[in-house]
């Protein structure tokens, strides 16, 4: 695949997992070691990551994504242009179980308080090896999605997992499987000349 399709191919798959083939340790080993070439500050590297192949904790981390997911949706009415984004963000919780691998991306330390900066920093050290996975996994035909929901149950996830609370913080959650056919296209997006400023902010 060319860089170019596979920065503008790479989204949140969601329909297109397939949740009946298996995903095998080593191919998500090789995506883990380009994972960790991603910058962080001051070259900290400070992710830590947990595959989670075991169907019973699967089935667990899944119980506690689908409570976080409704507490999400409760009380929203979505726009008509929203209605397919959240159809296909259901139908991934509700068979979150079923996907053969779950990689919990962690940081090490608990978030440092309400101070932007370090709380820019603490995230941003993470984030770009998130990408840096997701642009390797779509590369080797298998999918993935950035997800959150199960952090309304962080410290319940950690338990379950024995992962030290106090000590490491839940970042994202990736459903991982091989892709379904279908057509890889850029998503829909506003032109970045619409959204770009030079040299002062213009409302």
């Amino acid at each position: 695949m060319r860089v170019t399709d596979l920065l503008t191919t790479t989204r949140s798959f969601r329909r297109r997992l397939d949740l009946s083939r298996p995903v095998h340790r080593e191919e998500v080993q090789d995506c883990l070691d380009i994972a960790v070439c991603a910058p962080s500050g001051s070259n900290r590297q400070p992710w830590r990551f947990l595959v989670v192949q075991d169907p019973q904790r699967r089935r667990g981390i899944a119980q506690y994504y689908r409570k976080g997911f409704e507490q999400n949706m409760s009380g929203r009415t979505p726009r008509p242009d929203q209605l397919a984004d959240l159809a296909s963000a259901r139908h991934l919780a509700e068979h979150l179980h079923e996907v053969p691998v779950l990689v919990l991306v962690c940081a090490m330390g608990r978030p440092p308080g309400t101070d932007e900066r370090m709380l820019a920093s603490f995230y941003g050290s993470v984030y770009p090896a998130v990408w840096n996975l997701q642009l390797a996994l779509h590369a080797r035909g298998l999918g993935s999605c950035l997800t959150t929901a199960h952090l309304a149950y962080e410290r319940e996830v950690a338990g379950l997992l024995g992962l030290p609370f106090d000590q490491v913080t839940q970042v994202a959650l990736l459903p991982v499987a091989r892709l379904r056919p279908g057509r890889d296209t850029a998503p829909p997006r506003r032109p970045a000349a619409e959204v770009t400023m030079w040299d002062r902010w213009e409302s």
